[in-house]
């Protein structure tokens, strides 16, 4: 299992970022996906949650300003972050947990906003 995730950087507070996901080594389009964030001295936060039939759901501190999508022919999950604020500072990592409760995660591409 392989989750590569791309397109952090940094930007001003207002600005927009787009992340990707790409994932391998399991059957993506049946499986429900989502990104995690981990800003520096926090835990790790769920941000956004994709299904296979393509519902979502949403940290409340993320709502109306992320939204989450996939490919599934490009097996990628993405993140589209608008209107972004100095909290949204964080490591972004894509996620997938197996039928059998074990966790995977990928490397984490870093967000960095300023004000």
């Amino acid at each position: 299992v392989q989750l590569q995730a791309s397109g952090g950087g940094l930007v001003l507070a207002g600005g927009s970022l787009r992340l990707s996901c790409a994932a391998s080594g399991f059957n993506f389009r049946l499986s429900t996906v989502d990104w995690h964030r981990q800003a520096l001295g926090k835990t790790r936060e769920l941000v956004a949650t994709i299904t296979s039939n393509g519902n979502s759901n949403y940290a409340d501190s993320v709502k109306d300003r992320f939204t989450v999508s996939r490919d599934n022919t490009r097996r990628t999950m993405y993140l589209q972050m608008d209107s972004l604020k100095p909290d949204d500072t964080a490591v972004y990592y894509c996620h997938w947990r197996n039928s059998e409760g074990r966790d995977f995660w990928g490397q984490g591409t870093l967000v960095t906003v300023s004000s």
